[in-house]
C-alpha cells in the first residue's frame, strides 16, 4: 500500500512539474495576480522617467534605478525557484552621430532572464516588455514620463509571467527580458536579436508585448476582452527561391510570424474562450515599430500582443490638461484585471510551445492533379505523432486537422489539393503541439 501511494505521488509531481497535463495551462491563468501586475506598475512609473538616456546614478529616478530593480526582481524570482533562472544585463553602445533620436551617446542595457530548458536548452521562446518611456519629445529625457501603459503594463506582465512559470519545468528554455531604446529606434530588441543570432540561439518565437493595460480607446470603444496580435506575413529575409515557390504554390500569409499568430490565437480560443484574439495581417500598426521587428529582420519569429483599442492621448505625451483633455500615460489609465488576462494570454502560450516538441523541419507536399493530399516530413525526437492542418485558402485560421501516429509520411484521401492550404505540426506525449509548419519542399 505505502509503494502503490509513493507511485501516485511521483505521478502527481512528475505532471505538476514537467506540465505532463494540460490542467497546468488552466493552473498558469489561475496564478496570474492583477495585484502584483499593479504593484510592478505602480514601482516603474515611481521612478519618474525611464527614458533611454535619464539618469543611470540616481537609486530612485531614471532608467538606471529601473532596469536595476527589474533585475533584482528577476533575481529574487530565481532564488525562489532554487536559481532556475540565470539572469544578466546584456547591453550595446549606441551613439548621437547619424541617429537624430539619440540626444548623446550610451549604453541601451537589456535585463535578460533564462530560465533553461531540460531537453532543449538551446531551444528559447521569448517574452519581452519595454523598459523604457517617453514624453511629447522622446529627446527630452529628463521631463517626467510615467508610461504606465507604454510600457510599465508589457514589463510588468512580462516579470509577472516569470513569477508564474518559474513553478514549472519546461523541455525548452524562456526568456523574460526588459528590453530598452525602443522608443528612439528599436535598439534594445536589435541587439538582443543580433546577440540571440551570434549565440547560435533556435528561436520557437518572440512574444512582445508593448501596451496591455488600456481598455478605453480614442474612439470611445470599451473593451476588456479584445487584444491584437500582429505578424508579418513572411519573413524580412527569405530567399529568391522561396518567394518564387510561393508565388505558384502559395504561402503569402503562411511566414513563421503567421503560423506563430495562429498558434497563439488557437492557444487562447481553447484555454481562454472568453477573450477575443483578433490577428492583424500587420507586422505593426500603421507606420509605427515594435520590438518584435529586429528579430523578424534576422529571421526569427515574432509577434507583438496589445491591446485593441489605444488612446493616443496617453502615449508620448507630455502630463498637461489641454482643451478639456487630460494627456498623460498615468496609472490612472491602466486596467489591471485586463492586464491580467493578456499576461495570462502569454504565460499559457510561453508554457504550451516550451512544453511542445520542435517542429518538423522539412516539409514535403504532393498530389496535383489527383483527388487526395500527400505528405512527407522528417521525424522529431521526442513526438508521439503528427497533426495535419488544413483550412480553406482565405480562411485566417487552421479550420480542419487529421492526427496520425509516429510516421513520416501520409496522404489525405479525398482532399483536392488546390481547394485548401495545409501544414504539419508535431505532437508531444503531454499532447502539446508545436507551431504549424507550412511545406516548404515539392513531392515530384
Amino acid at each position: 500500500m505505502k509503494l502503490k501511494l509513493t507511485l501516485i505521488f511521483l505521478v502527481l509531481l512528475n505532471l505538476t512539474t514537467y506540465g505532463q497535463s494540460k490542467q497546468a495551462i488552466y493552473d498558469i491563468i489561475d496564478a496570474v495576480s492583477a495585484e502584483r501586475i499593479q504593484n510592478d506598475i505602480q514601482t516603474l512609473v515611481n521612478f519618474g522617467t525611464r527614458n533611454t538616456f535619464s539618469d543611470t546614478i540616481s537609486e530612485t529616478r531614471g532608467i538606471g534605478a529601473a532596469r536595476r530593480w527589474i533585475k533584482q526582481e528577476f533575481e529574487t524570482i530565481s532564488k525562489n525557484c532554487d536559481n532556475c533562472i540565470d539572469v544578466f544585463y546584456q547591453k550595446d553602445f549606441v551613439t548621437k552621430e547619424g541617429n537624430n533620436r539619440v540626444p548623446h551617446d550610451a549604453w541601451v542595457v537589456n535585463v535578460v532572464a533564462i530560465q533553461k530548458g531540460t531537453k532543449y536548452p538551446n531551444r528559447y521562446v521569448i517574452m519581452s516588455g519595454d523598459i523604457d518611456s517617453r514624453a511629447s519629445n522622446t529627446m527630452n529625457f529628463t521631463i517626467d514620463a510615467p508610461g504606465a501603459n507604454d510600457n510599465a503594463s508589457g514589463m510588468a506582465g512580462t516579470i509577472e509571467a516569470a513569477r508564474v512559470l518559474s513553478k514549472y519545468k519546461f523541455e525548452s528554455s524562456i526568456v523574460y527580458v526588459g528590453l530598452s531604446g525602443e522608443e528612439q529606434g528599436l535598439f534594445g530588441g536589435a541587439g538582443l536579436a543580433k546577440y540571440a543570432k551570434d549565440k547560435n540561439w533556435d528561436i520557437i518565437g518572440v512574444l512582445n508585448n508593448d501596451m496591455i493595460g488600456n481598455i478605453k480607446g480614442v474612439d470611445g470603444v470599451i473593451d476588456n476582452r479584445t487584444f491584437r496580435i500582429f505578424s508579418e506575413p513572411v519573413p524580412a529575409n527569405e530567399t529568391e527561391r522561396q518567394r518564387k515557390l510561393r508565388r505558384f504554390y502559395g504561402g503569402e500569409v503562411d511566414g513563421i510570424s503567421r503560423q506563430l499568430a495562429r498558434y497563439i490565437h488557437n492557444t487562447t480560443k481553447t484555454y481562454m474562450p472568453e477573450m477575443n484574439p483578433m490577428m492583424v495581417y500587420r507586422l505593426d500598426r500603421f507606420g509605427r515599430g515594435g520590438h518584435h521587428r529586429p528579430f523578424n529582420d534576422l529571421g526569427f519569429p515574432g509577434i507583438r500582443i496589445m491591446e485593441a483599442h489605444e488612446n493616443y492621448t496617453q502615449q508620448h505625451q507630455d502630463i498637461r490638461v489641454e482643451n478639456g483633455i487630460a494627456y498623460g500615460d498615468v496609472i490612472e489609465h491602466v486596467n489591471f484585471e485586463y492586464a491580467k488576462k493578456l499576461t495570462a494570454v502569454n504565460a499559457i502560450n510561453l508554457a504550451s510551445l516550451a512544453w511542445a516538441p520542435p517542429a518538423p523541419k522539412e516539409v514535403s507536399i504532393g498530389g496535383v492533379v489527383e483527388p487526395s493530399a500527400k505528405f512527407k516530413w522528417d521525424k522529431v525526437e521526442s513526438a508521439k505523432g503528427y497533426k495535419i492542418y488544413w483550412r480553406d485558402t482565405t480562411s485566417p485560421t487552421w479550420d480542419f486537422s487529421r492526427y496520425v501516429d509516429d510516421v513520416s509520411e501520409f496522404t489525405l484521401d479525398g482532399i483536392v489539393i488546390d481547394n485548401y492550404f495545409f501544414g504539419i505540426a508535431a505532437v508531444g506525449e503531454n499532447g502539446f503541439e508545436s507551431t504549424v509548419v507550412f511545406p516548404n519542399q515539392i513531392m515530384r
